[in-house]
This record gives C-alpha cells, structure tokens and sequence, in this order.
C-alpha cells in the first residue's frame, strides 16, 4: 500500500536544451548521491540536496532545502511550497533546470503491481521474473556514470536471456554506431566486434523494431544472414535504444543506439514476458544514457567556464597596467572585452625619461586571439625595455607571428613621448589615433604601415610629431566606433570626434557608448588609452 500522505508530481528536468520527465512520489530526495530518488551528479550539488514532502497543513507538496543553495522562480529559498510551473535550480542560479508539475496522472507502482497480483494470472516463475526486474531496474538507476549504465544493463539483459555475451553501441555527432560496451556473460570485458551480426544491427536500426530470432537452426527461423551463418551465432537479439520524445528532438532521429546479444552454444529460451522486460529494460537504459550524457555534458560546460573565467583573470592581471608617474604626462586607459577574455590589449611604460604607449588589437575574438594578444604583450614589453627603436619592435613582433604560422595578425600603435613632446610613433594598420590640439581641433595622422603577421618581408617606419602643452592624444580600438545599438547602428567616428572636441574625459566617452548600445552585447573589444601632455604640471 502507498503512503496516503503521498503525493505524485513530475518535473521537466531541462538541460544542454534537452527535456525529460522525470515521474516520482514524496517523499522525494535530490541530490548527488546515487541513494537520491534523482541523481544529479554535479560537483556543486551536495550528496541530499533537498527533498520534497507532501504538507498536510496545505495538501501541496513542499521543497526542503538542506544544501548550501535551492533557488525557486529564481529567488534563494530553504522551504517553499510548490506550484505547478515553478522553475527550481540547485547550487547556483545556472544549474539544471527542472520546472515543477503537481498532481499528475499516475498508475500504481511497479511494488503495488506486484502485491497486488493474483497468483493465478502469472505463474511463479514469471512472478520471479517480475521482482527480478524490480532489482535490475533498480541496478540501473543506482549508477550515474554512462560506462556503469551500459555494464549494468549488459549483465542485467544477460542474466535475463541467458545468452553468452552482449554489447551496446551508441551514436556519435555524425550518426556512425560505435561501440560503446561489451561483457560476456561471465564477467569478461569485450572489445572486439567484429564477429557480431551487423545485418541485425542494421535491421533493427532502420526499421525501429526489435530483431529477435531465439534458434537460427529452427524451421520457423528467418533465412540467417551471411554473418550469422559464417559465426554459428544460434540466437541473437538485438533492441534499438531509443531517447525520449520531446519538443527539442522531434526532428531527429529518435534512436540513440542499439543493445546487441548472442549465443554460438545454445538456443535462446525467451518468452514473450520476457522481452517485454528486456524492451523496458532497453528503454530505461536509453533514457538513463542519455541523461548522464546530458548531465557530461552541462559538467564539460560548466568545466569549460570555470577554465574561460581563470584565463579572463589570469589575462586581466597581465592587463592591470600600473600607470607610471611622470612629471610631463598624464594617462588615463581602459579596455572593455566582448567576451570573458579578448584580443585587445595596451602597455603603459617608463623608460630612459620617456613614455611608451603599446595598443594593439589581435584578429579575432576570445580564447585564442588572447593567448596571442598576452605573447605578442610580454616580447613587445620587453624589447622596449632593451631600447630598442620602434621600428625594429615592429619588424621583429611581425616576424615572430608570421614564423608561427599561427593564421593570425594583429594591428597596432607604438608611441614613445619625450619630455620637450617629440612624440615618435609607429602605426601598424592600426585605427589612426585622434590627437586633441591647442586650437581645440581634432586632427588625425595619416602615417600607416601594415599590420604585423601578414607578410613576413614587410618593413615598418615611424614617424614624429610636436606635441603643445595641454595637447591630448586618443589611442583606441575599432570595437570603440563599431559598438552597435540594438538597431545595429553603430557608434561611429563622427560622435567620437565631437565628445574629443568638446573635451569629454575617458570615463565619459566610455560612459557615452554604455548609453548608446543601451544593453546591447559589444560585438568587439573595446580599448581606449589617453595620453595629455603637460610640461609645467606640479610632479
């Protein structure tokens, strides 16, 4: 008999853009022990997370938090009674989703079936058959891992067949079946396929249906395949593997793999219960697949963002520049990336009395154009501290990246500024810097070189140029004038030119393009470095 404080309910457990129903009874326990009524075997989820118990008080089914963190309809809570579409998450708010369903319709337990059957309908040994899938379904939901779930399955299916040996195969991304498990029925790990029979395979793929022939010698069987004749197999079964149907995979093809078995020795003695309960074996198996690879999945995820955010830190401590003191200049920086780390980078440095302004932008976006953008920072920090002139740092920067054949380029400004305001600079295809005059005009150079790694012959000059006390130089990257709105209309180098000239600071320069994309994502980096220069300032 159930609990009449029981209450059933289900939850669309959502992950990885995939939907299944998970059906259950309170009391109900979540969390990553296999002990839990639902398994998610998160490193962020304790070992009994919460569980879900029906209150008398209200006759609604009430969660109880006992883990570090359960938040519902986003908002943290340790007790909460549930509604039908409530969206619960467990350790962080970018967990796995599962949304709430209460009073669904449910049959009596596969237990209650049991005490409930009469004993002439079933004879015993189909009665035993019965409890012992209650044990095999249990076996199954006891592991998480998706190597355990297939090793289960083939003992559990062997053990009911009393065939020698069976494997399971599984798609990958393209479709290809690749094996995936194999046991004897002895125990033995199986690694070798070859002498199995790909016609059943075949056959049961593309129809959907169970490929099942207990004696191949028999009058009744099937004329046996080539392969089957040529390994004396005498019985095979073979059971697609199928995912459950759902929103998001309607258009794909519901098989997710097939469960293989065979004999050489003997026949097989399969009654009809019994591949009842290997095909809902099979199906059980197939939705326990595919939710620990979802689960693998969200975990290689997950894994991937903890590793982006180190990489953003680690790029933001090479980036945290400490802006040298000088009795001539002032500089003020920023640099905003698109995504966790960026391309974009700039250097601010003293050297033999004179200032050093590095901004560069490498091609490209994310990881890889941020490793290249960190090396190309540190050579280039470092020949500038050897002294030598700019040109030679850009003929050497351009020969590094193109003896790398890393596929990439990188444009880039070099300044150096002395304290009588000779500015000596070095533009490689580089957005040319706006430079802020006495007059109160804004002018721009028109001295360009190519950008560095492209052609591995290119020669590289600078270029020089007065600057006037109270005089401001503009250094950036084009992610400041391509910043888009959600209309698409971008920041442009027009408004630019009028904040310089009307004397806008960094800060509200940058203030001004957070106002004009109005929440828009940036669809590139953002850099921006300001040099003023200032011979009679107060050190």
């Amino acid at each position: 008999m159930s609990d009449p404080g029981s209450h059933s309910f289900s939850f669309a457990l959502i992950y990885a853009g995939k939907e299944t129903t998970v059906a259950g009874q309170t009391p109900f326990t979540i969390g990553r022990s296999p002990e839990m009524d639902l398994v998610l075997p998160y490193p962020f989820i304790s070992r009994r997370q919460a569980e879900i118990r029906f209150d008398p008080a209200s006759r609604s089914p009430e969660l109880i938090c006992s883990g570090e963190s359960c938040f519902v309809n986003g908002a943290r809570v340790s007790r909460h009674t549930l509604a039908s579409g409530d969206e619960i998450r467990f350790g962080s708010l970018q967990g796995p989703l599962l949304r709430f369903a209460a009073d669904i319709p449910s049959g009596p337990s596969l237990r209650e079936t049991l005490a409930n059957l009469k004993q002439p309908s079933v004879g015993s040994a189909d009665l035993a058959k019965l409890a012992w899938f209650v044990e095999a379904a249990q076996r199954l939901n006891g592991v998480g891992a998706i190597h355990e779930i297939l090793a289960a399955l083939i003992d559990t299916t062997l053990e009911l067949t009393n065939v020698e040996r069976g494997y399971v195969f599984l798609k990958d991304s393209t479709g290809e079946l690749n094996l995936a498990a194999g046991r004897r029925s002895s125990g033995e790990v199986l690694t070798d396929s070859s002498t199995l029979s790909r016609t059943a395979i075949q056959q049961a793929i593309q129809s959907g249906l169970e490929f099942i022939v207990t004696d191949t010698l028999s009058a009744e069987a099937v004329a046996p395949s080539e392969s089957i004749v040529l390994q004396s197999i005498r019985a095979i079964i073979c059971i697609p593997l199928r995912r459950r149907a759902s929103e998001y995979n309607s258009g794909e093809s519901q098989i997710l793999g097939v469960l293989y078995l065979d004999s050489r020795k003997q026949r097989s003695e399969l009654t009809r219960l019994d591949s009842e309960l290997l095909r809902t074996i099979a199906i059980e198996a197939a939705l326990l697949v595919e939710n620990a690879a979802l689960v693998q999945e969200e975990i290689a995820a997950r894994r991937y963002r903890e590793e982006l955010l180190i990489a953003s830190e680690i790029q933001q401590s090479l980036m945290s520049i400490r802006i040298p003191k000088l009795s001539f200049v002032e500089v003020e920086a920023n640099s905003i990336p698109c995504k966790g780390i960026g391309g974009d980078f700039y250097d601010v440095l003293c050297h033999d009395d004179a200032l050093y302004i590095v901004v560069a932008d490498v091609s490209g976006k994310g990881v890889s154009a941020a490793v290249l953008g960190s090396t190309l920072q540190g050579l280039i920090h470092g020949q500038i501290l050897s002294g030598l002139p700019l040109h030679e740092i850009a003929l050497f920067a351009n020969q590094y990246i193109c003896h790398k054949d890393v596929h990439k380029y990188a444009t880039m400004i070099l300044l150096r500024l002395t304290q009588d305001g000779i500015a000596e600079y070095i533009n490689c295809g580089h957005v040319q810097p706006l430079v802020h005059t006495s007059s109160g005009s804004v002018t721009r150079s028109a001295h360009c070189n190519l950008p560095v790694g492209l052609f591995p012959d290119a020669t590289y000059s600078s270029d020089r140029f007065q600057l006037m006390s109270g005089e401001r130089i503009l250094f950036l990257t084009d992610g400041v004038t391509e910043a888009e709105d959600p209309s698409a209309n971008e920041f442009g180098d027009g408004l630019l030119q009028s904040l310089v000239t009307a004397g806008s600071t960094l800060g509200q320069i940058f203030a001004q393009i957070v106002t004009f994309t109005t929440g828009a994502p940036l669809q590139d980096d953002c850099t921006m470095v300001e040099i003023r220069y200032c011979p009679n300032k107060t050190p």
